[in-house]
């Protein structure tokens, strides 16, 4: 699904969140309390700055959230421009794509969300939907997989995710050099560890394509049904 109308945005907000990796809160130039961009958990906007060919950027914020957000790795093109930018630049959302996650079809499961890197903007958008609406589902896992300790993105909100008791786990798998006591290796390794205590749940995956394609491996071998594996595009 893609929408075509294009909007002009306004950033209010620029904060590191990782070696190269800048989050930006962005609101369409006539709003006032709200963003009032359609969209679900998942989905992707597409961004344009001047003569560059547009950017996509899954969607970091909750749909109801006042301000749309968005994890920018630096890059070239308008990746780079748009890490560049500071508070009071403006830049055009051009539409809204993929399908993202349908939430309300898997009410009453656990839900296990898996982020690798960056992937985890999509993913905090899901959570942050779902933990407006708590008791819709049942368990809130967390697993999140990055190269270094520093790499973990949002890192100022983790203890509000655990005060809401979602289960946080994290991994990086570049330890050498890092003060890091917790576990190291890939995201998938996670997994054994948390299902078998989980009841009926359903997984979100976001992050390279062949982290999605091993963790969707991994999931069937243990018993997960495809419709219960749901990636955003």
């Amino acid at each position: 699904m893609t929408s075509t109308q294009t909007r002009p945005l306004i950033v209010t907000r620029v904060r590191d969140q990782g070696p190269d990796t800048r989050s930006f809160d962005l609101l369409p130039v006539s709003a006032e309390q709200a963003h009032r961009v359609a969209f679900i958990p998942g989905q992707v906007a597409i961004l344009g700055v001047r003569d560059e060919e547009p950017a996509y950027f899954a969607f970091a914020s909750a749909p109801e959230d006042r301000e749309l957000g968005i994890l920018v790795k630096r890059g070239a093109g308008a990746s780079g421009k748009i890490f560049e930018m500071k508070e009071g630049a403006r830049l055009d959302l051009l539409g809204v794509a993929g399908h993202g996650f349908d939430l309300d079809r898997h009410r009453g499961h656990d839900l296990v969300l898996v982020a690798m890197g960056t992937g985890v903007a999509p993913l905090r958008s899901a959570l942050r939907h779902v933990l407006n609406r708590k008791a819709d589902f049942g368990q809130l896992v967390v697993l999140y997989g990055a190269r270094t300790p520093e790499a973990f993105c949002y890192r100022d909100e983790t203890q509000s995710w655990e005060d809401a008791d979602v289960e946080l786990r994290q991994v990086i798998s570049r330890p050498d050099g890092h003060d890091w006591s917790g576990p190291t290796g890939y995201v998938q390794s996670l997994l054994d560890h948390v299902l078998p205590g989980l009841n009926s749940p359903v997984a979100l995956i976001c992050g390279s394509r062949e982290m999605i394609a091993q963790t969707r491996d991994r999931l069937q071998q243990m018993g997960f049904a495809p419709e219960a594996i749901l990636t955003n595009y």
